[in-house]
């Protein structure tokens, strides 16, 4: 029998007495999360936007808020939406990258989705686009993508257009990642990376194994071409 995505999440974060993981403790550790992010120029500017499931009957995420400089993240930055991406608590209006987190959650059962623009997927998921994907293998960093064992894996990003079309764009996450179950993350062309975790722990290793191997990537690819 094939098992329900959502069933195998792990359970990390803390509960109150109506079963809700708490907001604040999420908010906290997304917040710091993106000021990291934002140190190693992952999210320049006021680009990405990071997630975490606090409650999963009814669906609720906390996100967050556009437009906001992630070097100086805080908690209160944060909204709790539901299902809808409509805002239940918090101050602001949600990403319109909303919608792909709550595909991303639904398609992998997700606790946490977080999203980057770094210089080397932007890179990467231009040259490549016309490929579909890009492909990492040999690498020993692979290993601390979940699942994985050897340096001998091969890891395929799928490239996916941008569009300003969410409802379109949330149709071709769901869509890729039913193609693709094996992945640990895609691409937006010429935009960014997005990856997940059974928890925020996991998703935020993701991040950082991905974009240390998209960069690998490209100086590699620049050092094979000098003379």
């Amino acid at each position: 029998m094939k098992k329900n995505p959502s069933s195998q999440r792990k359970k990390t974060g803390c509960k109150g007495k109506s079963g809700v993981r708490s907001r604040a403790t999420f908010a906290r550790q997304l917040a710091e999360a993106g000021r990291s992010f934002y140190a190693r120029g992952w999210v320049m500017g006021t680009s990405g936007n990071f997630s975490a499931v606090i409650s999963e009957k009814p669906l609720r995420l906390i996100i967050t808020s556009t437009g906001l400089d992630k070097g100086n993240l805080a908690p209160a930055n944060f909204l709790e939406i539901d299902a809808e991406s409509k805002v239940v608590k918090g101050k602001g209006r949600p990403s319109a990258e909303a919608l792909l987190h709550f595909a991303i959650v639904r398609a992998r059962g997700a606790g946490a989705v977080l999203h980057t623009h770094s210089v080397w997927s932007t890179v990467l998921s231009g040259a490549h686009a016309a490929k579909g994907g890009v492909s990492v293998e040999g690498y020993e960093m692979l290993k601390g993508l979940d699942g994985v064992k050897t340096h001998q894996h091969r890891e395929w990003l799928p490239i996916l257009e941008n569009s300003q079309d969410m409802e379109e764009l949330a149709r071709t996450v769901s869509k890729t990642l039913e193609d693709d179950p094996g992945i640990h993350g895609f691409l937006l062309r010429e935009h960014g990376l997005y990856t997940w975790g059974r928890n925020l722990p996991e998703a935020r290793r993701h991040v950082e194994i991905l974009e240390f191997l998209l960069e690998v990537v490209v100086r590699a690819r620049a050092v094979a071409v000098v003379p």
